[in-house]
């Protein structure tokens, strides 16, 4: 297998872990729990498998935010739902969000979760604290919970190596998304509505990475703006496929996988282009 597989599993990974996001379901789940709004459910789910933690370890691991987005949403909070509960509600919610679209979910987890599981275990934990503290939760009986659970470890082993590729490449959070954008032609309200830039911040970042000879004039990527770009994301797979390389039927699991993936994206559950940059699988 060459690195190429690591962004193709990642893209079969992404529409089944993305549930949790924007299925109303799931977001319904959140507060169901006693999480207030949207981006508190956010921010407390996703990082809930850290522990009651405060806002600076989720502006270091989430990286992209603008800090004053997550302050609005932690500590806080944590005075209305424990970390445990917020865990297991995101599990079960995401789960049964699975159930609904795929039928024969439950078939497709026993077939994939061992290969998957044998990827998280294997996977280096080492600078990616985001997969390591996932990985450490305990296992889930139920096997689309494990399937759920095992597929947003994965997605965070990969996302804790992309973060590790921006910062080495001296590109910060706001940057990040002004080169996606140029890149992929994403509109740049969708980045920045969603990550609490404001304009200001944006063209501040534009400005920056003009300097550095990335954008040009028109805010396009330049030719060293496309090979800077190239280069994250090879190195991004690069590292992703550390999880996988030695993982028996790991190839196999793609294929399995594949369908449920395409049925969640056909779904409508999530919108297209969307602020995680998730191509439909």
């Amino acid at each position: 297998m060459d690195n190429a597989f690591a962004r193709d599993l990642w893209r079969v990974l992404e529409p089944l872990h993305a549930v949790t996001y924007f299925s109303a379901d799931c977001i319904a789940a959140n507060k169901a729990v006693g999480l207030r709004g949207f981006w508190m459910g956010y921010f407390a789910a996703r990082s809930a498998p850290f522990g009651a933690v405060g806002p600076s370890v989720v502006e270091a691991t989430f990286y992209n935010f603008h800090p004053a987005m997550i302050r609005r949403a932690l500590p806080d909070a944590w005075g209305f739902a424990t970390p445990d509960a917020v865990v297991a509600t995101r599990t079960i919610a995401a789960a049964a969000v699975l159930r609904a679209i795929v039928p024969d979910i439950a078939a497709v987890a026993a077939r994939s979760v061992p290969h998957l599981q044998r990827a998280v275990a294997d996977a280096p934990a080492g600078g990616r604290a985001l997969f390591a503290a996932n990985r450490d939760l305990p296992t889930p009986g139920d096997a689309v919970h494990a399937l759920w659970q095992a597929v947003t470890a994965l997605r965070e082993h990969r996302g804790d190596g992309h973060v590790a590729c921006l910062l080495t490449e001296g590109i910060d959070g706001c940057e990040a998304h002004v080169l996606f954008s140029a890149g992929s032609g994403v509109p740049a309200q969708i980045w920045r509505d969603n990550r609490g830039w404001s304009e200001t911040d944006w063209q501040a970042a534009c400005e920056r990475l003009a300097d550095r000879g990335l954008l040009d004039a028109e805010g396009g990527l330049t030719d060293t703006g496309h090979a800077l770009r190239d280069h994250i994301e090879a190195r991004t797979d690069a590292l992703a496929m550390t999880a996988y390389r030695d993982v028996p039927g790991i190839v196999e699991t793609l294929a399995v996988l594949t369908p449920a993936a395409r049925a969640v994206a056909r779904s409508g559950e999530i919108p297209y282009p969307n602020p995680m940059g998730a191509d439909p699988a």
